[in-house]
């Protein structure tokens, strides 16, 4: 079957199936025709059959007679052969004429003219024996003329059935021709697009679909290359931009463990050595360096001296282990910020020797800055030429960021070590001066006295002096005690109540005098060097109550709402006080104003001669409090 390729699917499905539907028609048509002919006729039939009634009636009538019956029986016989001639348009009645029924009929005719005439002039039936004859002549005539018409019918119902025949198996041929038709323009391009379909699902994009219309399916078929071959172009994208994607998550990831390896590492370094160590020979296997060294700045970024180096040579480590500024393109504070890629060939050869005499070609400088101050710098080396791309150089600047911001932990921690160190000479340097130092001048002093009685044999000066040395060496051991007392007693880091509890027991311990702690309501904890500073006030308040107040009983009150607020209140002989703040005859309360001072808190020492004493610090106010609680009650220490 020639295919049409310029028609569309229902073009092409309307060229088939209409020679059938004009064919079907066609004979329907004819088999309703045929139908009518055969109605028709069989109507003429029934009329012509009830011609030969008419004609024995007429018989009978004028033998009889009867002429009205006779005329009435006449004018019906001729309505008849009208009818039968002219047929009648109210219902399918007339004559499948051909020339066999035509001349039969023109027969009859004839001979009911003749018979009219002889049934008119009849008188009786006695006077005309004849005219049953007749009758019978003319019936026959009759007879012959229905038979040629049930002939003519017969031929037209053989004819119906052979069409009816020719009908059927049109619809079968027709039913076969569509069902072939729509197989090779439907269910062929169908398959081939769903094989097709299974193939994409499958995995393989390249699958297409011959073309072999341009028809609906055509089209279609078409539009799914089309489509297969953007799914096809798109994976091919998507696969190059996921492996770039992977690749830059790689990067990030490698990134991000170098970020976080080397920053573990200098959290981890408790010393300079060892953060310049493990930071040196961790860029080198970050940035697959030939060999790093690693160069420290002086304030004025006048002098580099190099901390640490990995893979460079014992002549090159010493001939540059100190750098003047300007000297090598390495150490040259005025360089732009940033990371710096130098080829040591096209440089100046003086300025770069020891690099080129080591085999390197590329040195990257990458300088360490705190904020805008130049701190030093790493030096990478390679053997090859290198360029070091955006994502690296942000890696190496952020990687320099990170050991200046530990180098300066570092300093700062050193700084602070050195200072708390310091702080701590000077309050044990205050701590001897003001106590055991005295009592040591005042022992020196006894002993030159000693010596002076011893020579001039006076006995009752020499028991004198020896008991004011034996009361100035218990003095003395008990300074010491009190000493190593303040330093082993230590501040909990989230209360101070505990270490003052301890305290107390101690004072108790020593004295025998009983001690009562009251808390107030809860507050805002105190800061562990702050609660250092007020427990040693505390220690100090009681000192003086131990040397010089000869007290009965010592209560300590706290109360941390709204600010924190301390008084050691002690029932002893207390001192007169006109200007309420320390002289220098009065060394620990001294010592109390000073601490309270570095406090920033209120010291108030109030004293009533024989009414007690009574030592005051209030604190700062705190930044933020918290949820208050019931006061506690008094609690006194066991002795």
């Amino acid at each position: 079957m020639s295919i049409d390729r310029h028609w569309t699917l229902g073009g092409k499905l309307a060229l088939v199936a209409a020679p059938f539907a004009l064919l079907a028609l066609g004979a329907i048509a004819a088999l309703v025709w045929m139908a009518w002919q055969l109605d028709g006729g069989a109507a003429a039939v029934n009329e012509a059959g009830r011609m030969r009634m008419q004609a024995y009636r007429l018989v009978l009538s004028a033998a009889g007679g009867e002429t009205p019956e006779l005329r009435r029986g006449i004018d019906a016989f001729d309505r008849s052969l009208r009818l039968l001639r002219q047929g009648d348009p109210e219902r399918p009645l007339f004559v499948p004429w051909d020339d066999t029924v035509r001349g039969r009929f023109s027969g009859v005719e004839q001979d009911w003219a003749r018979f009219r005439h002889r049934l008119v002039a009849a008188t009786s039936p006695s006077t005309d024996a004849s005219l049953d004859a007749e009758a019978d002549a003319f019936v026959s005539r009759i007879d012959a003329f229905v038979t040629g018409i049930e002939s003519h019918m017969a031929r037209w119902t053989a004819l119906m059935y052979l069409l009816q025949v020719a009908t059927m198996a049109l619809a079968v041929l027709g039913t076969a021709v569509l069902l072939y038709v729509g197989y090779l323009f439907v269910l062929e391009p169908v398959g081939l697009l769903k094989q097709a379909i299974r193939r994409v699902q499958g995995g393989d994009l390249g699958a297409r679909v011959e073309v072999t219309s341009t028809d609906e399916f055509g089209t279609l078929a078409e539009g799914f290359n089309t489509m297969a071959g953007q799914l096809q172009s798109m994976y091919r994208n998507l696969e190059s931009r996921v492996r770039e994607k992977t690749g830059e998550l790689e990067e990030k990831r490698e990134r991000l463990e170098s970020l976080y390896e080397v920053t573990k590492l200098l959290n981890d370094a408790t010393s300079l050595e060892q953060a310049a160590e493990g930071f040196t020979a961790s860029i080198a296997r970050i940035a697959r360096a030939d060999g790093v060294a690693l160069r420290w700045s002086d304030e004025a970024n006048r002098r580099y001296l190099m901390l640490a180096s990995l893979g460079l040579p014992q002549a090159m480590t010493e001939a540059e282990h100190c750098l003047m500024a300007g000297e090598c393109h390495c150490g040259s504070p005025s360089a732009p910020p940033g990371v710096r890629v130098i080829p040591i060939r096209t440089m100046e050869p003086a300025r770069m020797r020891h690099c080129a005499q080591a085999g390197f070609e590329t040195v990257v400088s990458v300088p360490i800055r705190m904020q805008e101050r130049l701190m030093g710098e790493v030096d990478l080396f390679f053997h090859a030429r290198v360029e070091v791309e955006e994502a690296e150089r942000s890696l190496l600047e952020a990687l320099a960021a990170h050991l200046a911001g530990a180098m300066e932990s570092l300093r700062i921690n050193s700084l602070e070590l050195e200072a708390a160190v310091s702080q701590e000479r000077v309050f044990l340097a205050r701590e001897l001066h003001d106590s055991i130092a005295q009592s040591l001048a005042f022992l020196k002093i006894q002993v030159q006295l000693m010596r002076d009685a011893i020579a001039s044999g006076d006995a009752e000066q020499v028991q004198y002096v020896l008991g004011e040395i034996d009361t100035g060496v218990r003095e003395s051991y008990g300074d010491v005690r009190e000493l190593l007392m303040h330093f082993r007693t230590r501040a909990n880091t989230e209360d101070i109540e505990p270490a003052l509890l301890t305290t107390l027991r101690k004072f108790e311990h020593q004295t025998g005098l009983k001690a009562t702690l009251q808390m107030g309501a809860e507050g805002m904890p105190l800061a562990p060097d702050m609660q250092i500073q007020v427990l040693h006030i505390v220690q100090e308040a009681l000192s003086n109550v131990r040397k010089h107040a000869r007290a009965g009983q010592v209560w300590l009150d706290v109360q941390q709402r709204p600010q924190w607020r301390v008084e050691v209140r002690d029932d002893g002989v207390g001192f007169a006080n006109e200007t309420g703040t320390p002289d220098e005859t009065h060394v620990g309360l001294r010592i109390m104003a000073e601490r309270a001072e570095r406090l920033g808190a209120r010291f108030e020492v109030i004293s009533t001669p024989g009414r007690g004493t009574s030592i005051v610090l209030t604190l700062p106010p705190p930044r933020a409090s918290v949820a208050t609680a019931a006061p506690a009650a008094a609690r006194p220490l066991a002795a």
